[in-house]
């Protein structure tokens, strides 16, 4: 027998973080907000809840790999993020598009 609890239960139980989106995706999504606080223990929670929320954004953070699209970057503390970074309770994670030009 299964013990494990619930998806929905389990999303309960996840620490909350909270998620700063660029607003050039932000715009893609209707109903999305630049802040959004998710329940999540890593990265790819995160993008699984964005994604739930507004189905499409996780491929327009991620590729089919999956990883973090190489024009996107996820920030954690400082520090790059991949989709196996865990998260801490309360911590604010930097979804940003890459910028480039010569």
């Amino acid at each position: 027998m299964d013990n494990s609890p619930a998806p929905e239960s389990r999303k309960a139980a996840l620490a909350t973080v909270v998620v700063r989106l660029p607003g050039v995706l932000v715009d893609l999504f209707p109903g999305a907000s630049r802040r959004v606080e998710v329940p999540a223990e890593t990265v790819r929670d995160m993008v699984d809840e964005l994604d739930s929320r507004w189905p499409g954004m996780r491929d327009r953070i991620c590729d089919s790999r999956p990883a973090i699209r190489k024009h996107m970057n996820v920030f954690v503390e400082g520090e790059r993020a991949t989709l196996t970074t865990r998260l801490k309770p309360g911590v604010e994670v930097f979804v940003l598009t890459a910028i480039s030009g010569g």
